[in-house]
């Protein structure tokens, strides 16, 4: 299998990279990000799968700045769906496999109290939610292979995220409100990295016609507040005094999804996954960027 991963310089890319050098007998991979390939432009995604013999693509790029996108549809449609459908495109052409990272901001317009499984029809709130729905419906339409993972509330020991953020300002600030009326699932980029290949390796041993939407977080659930609460805890800032507060206290644009826990069942039955608890794996990326 040659794979191409896109958005390779992002949090989930670069822990892929990570992921794939610690692999065994692991494939021959391409990372590439926008300056290496256009993916707005189909005839470069073309040339490149041609020029490589590309047939998987893991697709990471995403135009995910949730506020931005308020104020950049275009941007944010051409990046999160007219990209996506070239990469589908090129993928159907050669009979290749696309898998492509979607969100929980498909959902959130709807009031929900139990974990989403991918059966649940997805009513986005806000333009990036509803351009990376629409990229979800332009694999579809494609008629490519596809696997579509959807996943929450990622972070990472690269790039800008809640725990880096956090981290920061527990250190800095004496006090912090963080909102706790937004309940899902903290993911850890290098647990979901690891999850794509072990799908990959699948997928290559046992290659199946069907294709499917997946949902992948980690284990457990907290709000936004509880997240803080043990970012703060876990690197030792107990001087920073985190109190919850309401979403309204901090008005915004975009109208974030309340209730975010996916449910995990079928990519666990599918695939035979263990799932890592995510205050695991949150000690894990802590010690990492503390030990630094």
């Amino acid at each position: 299998m040659k794979i191409l991963v896109t958005g390779a310089n992002g949090q989930l890319g670069m822990s892929l990279r990570r992921s794939f050098a610690k692999a065994q007998d692991a494939p021959s991979v391409i990372f590439t990000d926008v300056e290496e390939l256009d993916i707005t432009d189909l005839a470069a995604v073309r040339k490149m799968v041609a020029q490589e013999q590309v047939d998987c693509i893991v697709n990471c790029a995403a135009y995910t700045n949730v506020d931005a996108a308020e104020d950049n549809p275009e941007l944010s449609e051409l990046l999160n769906a007219k990209a996506v459908e070239n990469l589908a495109v090129a993928m159907q052409e050669v009979d290749g496999l696309l898998l492509h990272i979607s969100t929980d901001y498909v959902f959130g317009a709807e009031v929900l109290n139990t974990p989403i499984s991918e059966s649940q029809q997805p009513a986005p709130l806000g333009v990036y939610g509803r351009t990376k729905l629409q990229g979800e419906e332009a694999i579809l339409r494609s008629g490519a292979r596809h696997i579509i993972l959807r996943t929450a509330w990622l972070y990472s020991e690269f790039g800008k995220n809640f725990v880096k953020t956090m981290l920061r300002l527990t250190a800095e600030k004496p006090n912090l409100k963080v909102v706790f009326d937004q309940v899902g699932t903290p993911t850890y980029a290098g647990d979901l990295a690891q999850a794509i290949v072990a799908i990959l390796r699948s997928c290559h041993s046992e290659r199946s016609e069907e294709s499917h939407i997946f949902h992948y977080t980690n284990e457990g659930v907290c709000s936004w507040y509880d997240f803080a609460k043990a970012i703060a805890d876990l690197a030792g800032h107990t001087a920073c005094d985190i109190q919850p507060c309401h979403s309204h206290e901090f008005p915004s644009k975009v109208h974030r999804p309340a209730y975010a826990v996916l449910d995990k069942s079928l990519v666990k039955a599918s695939f035979g996954l263990q799932i890592p608890y995510w205050m695991d794996s949150l000690r894990l990326c802590v010690k990492h960027l503390t030990d630094q």
